[in-house]
């Protein structure tokens, strides 16, 4: 990939990463790198991510996740490359599931 390709990547944050405003914090860093997908709080106490857009700026969503709002602690981010679908038309926060 050249790093402008559209991708998509799955992230699954853990820590202190609920009741802190994380996804908020990651709506807000995905709107402003121009990406679309969702993200949601888990029943286990971790959070989901689903991006699309450029590879490189992906990345740059990655290392965000691992910073968080002020008040989480980030223990792990896991994530995995995935194609695009292209089927997110902005980036929402989703329901818990």
């Amino acid at each position: 990939m050249t790093g402008n390709e559209v991708s998509g990547m799955h992230a699954i944050v853990e820590g202190d990463v609920q009741g802190v405003g994380f996804r908020v914090f990651v709506q807000r860093q995905a709107v402003e790198l121009r990406l679309t997908g969702w993200v949601r709080n888990r029943w286990d106490g971790s959070v989901e991510v689903v991006a699309e857009g450029g590879q490189s700026i992906l990345i740059k969503l990655a290392d965000a996740l691992w910073l968080g709002p002020r008040g989480s602690h980030v223990t792990q981010v896991t994530q995995e490359w995935q194609l695009a679908t292209g089927e997110y038309k902005g980036f929402s926060i989703k329901f818990t599931h």
